[in-house]
């Protein structure tokens, strides 16, 4: 079975795929803008910058993990065009949160000021969409390429992962 798991930062994409990977035995694919960032020696802010004026970036990250997904028989792609890049997919999950929550937990990793997390999340969040528009006429705001949404706030990563694991006994079932 291969899962796709989309959101936008700070909705926990990241730590809910590897924990549902983990408990599934399924390969993870996260590759990320901050990897690739640092695989060139550049800081996270001037990549998603560079991103913004070279389509390519977007392009090759995510071939990438599409190719790295379909490779094997059972994986969890998490990123955030999963649900709409990995079209064969068994399962799509879309998480949301609120602005103010993602910035919240965002704050929590990084550090600095609350409200200057809540200003480049937002910031990134319309750059993003814009971004996708233009290179695959996406519009990520619309969810209903997922099989199914979880709003992530007030719940565990636990919570959510039992959550994709009742859909997934769901899927078996009906298979």
């Amino acid at each position: 079975m291969r899962i796709a798991i989309s959101g936008k930062s700070g909705c926990g994409n990241t730590t809910v795929s590897t924990m549902l990977a983990e408990r599934l035995g399924y390969k993870l694919v996260n590759y990320t803008f901050r990897q690739m960032a640092e695989e060139e020696g550049v800081s996270f802010e001037e990549f998603c910058k560079k991103a913004e004026k070279d389509y390519n970036i977007d392009r090759r990250l995510d071939a990438k993990m599409v190719e790295l997904a379909m490779q094997e028989e059972n994986s969890v792609l998490g990123s955030r065009l999963a649900i709409w890049n990995m079209n064969d997919a068994d399962l799509k999950v879309y998480l949301l949160a609120s602005d103010e929550e993602r910035a919240r937990r965002i704050h929590k990793r990084e550090g600095g000021s609350f409200e200057k997390k809540l200003e480049e999340t937002r910031a990134r969040d319309a750059r993003d969409s814009a971004r996708y528009k233009k290179i695959y006429g996406i519009n990520n705001a619309d969810t209903s390429f997922a099989d199914i949404v979880i709003d992530t706030e007030g719940k565990t990563p636990d919570e959510i992962v039992s959550i994709i694991l009742g859909e997934i006994e769901k899927k078996r079932a009906a298979k």
